[in-house]
């Protein structure tokens, strides 16, 4: 997009990042950077500069003024003025926690109401016609994956089971250590199989608080299974996949599961537990 003739010119990607970061629309974007680049002027030549149609121009700039973007100057012709950028990250800022605060507490109202009673029935209603077969399926992108795991071991009420990488450990440590906190005071065990680095010896400290932690430097695997009967795998090992295409495999199969952690156990006697190899660092690689 050109503004102002020859003067400037603003990219197709710029735009949409800003459209991103600040939550608006096409036209309300084209119209903010026109006015940005000329400081004040009319709903006439923003339109014309920034290449948005002068019959949407007007309802364009009353949003922009009700987001805090502009200011309306009064007189004629209306003229619009561009309140400085880093005062419209803070109004920006401000709108989107009140937002976010508001959604929350309409989400955390529907806690005992009728809604959320009915959305139960018709989930149970449906899980009765599911076939065992279908409760699996692929999930691809690293945040995507560490979600479904939190809610894997968020209904966990005996065990849950997690061999990781190094790297893995770290972030899984930050993702769902208050869950597993909740899960040890219900008297969930909880173990954890990932080999012990230095860059990992800080969230080893932290998880061990809550969670049996072994040394399991020759087990090349990323698995977490919950009850013996609830199971996801990764696919690709993290050091060679980017985390917006890592996989991980989610089922629901006491058989598999099962079997699974009992080839696990019969590794789990052989790992180092953590406490030994951490002492002053001496025996971590």
């Amino acid at each position: 997009m050109i503004l102002g003739g020859e003067r400037m010119i603003v990219k197709d990607d710029f735009l949409n990042k800003l459209r991103n970061l600040f939550g608006l629309n096409l036209y309300e974007v084209r119209i903010w950077t026109a006015l940005l680049s000329r400081g004040v002027s009319t709903a006439g030549e923003l339109s014309d500069i920034g290449n948005v149609p002068r019959s949407r121009a007007y309802d364009v700039l009353e949003s922009l003024e009700r987001k805090g973007f502009v200011v309306m100057k009064l007189g004629k012709p209306i003229k619009y003025i561009a309140v400085e950028p880093a005062e419209v990250v803070e109004r920006v800022k401000k709108f989107f926690v009140e937002h976010a605060n508001d959604r929350v507490k309409r989400l955390e109202d529907l806690k005992g109401t009728d809604v959320l009673d009915e959305l139960k029935v018709l989930h149970k209603q449906g899980i009765e016609f599911i076939e065992p077969t279908d409760l699996s399926g692929a999930i691809r992108g690293r945040h995507n994956i560490y979600t479904h795991l939190e809610t894997m071991v968020k209904g966990a009420q005996k065990s849950v089971t997690l061999v990781t990488t190094s790297k893995g450990l770290i972030r899984k440590v930050e993702a769902l250590k208050p869950e597993l906190e909740r899960l040890k005071k219900k008297g969930v065990k909880i173990r954890i199989a990932a080999p012990i680095t230095k860059e990992s010896a800080q969230a080893i400290k932290e998880i061990s608080k809550v969670a049996e932690v072994k040394h399991a430097n020759k087990m090349d695997a990323r698995f977490c299974i919950v009850d013996g009967k609830d199971l996801m795998f990764m696919v690709l090992n993290d050091d060679d996949v980017h985390p917006t295409y890592d996989v991980g495999v989610w089922v629901t199969t006491p058989y598999f599961a099962s079997a699974m952690e009992s080839m696990f156990d019969a590794q789990w006697k052989n790992f180092d537990d953590a406490s030994k190899m951490m002492p002053n660092g001496n025996n971590v690689k």
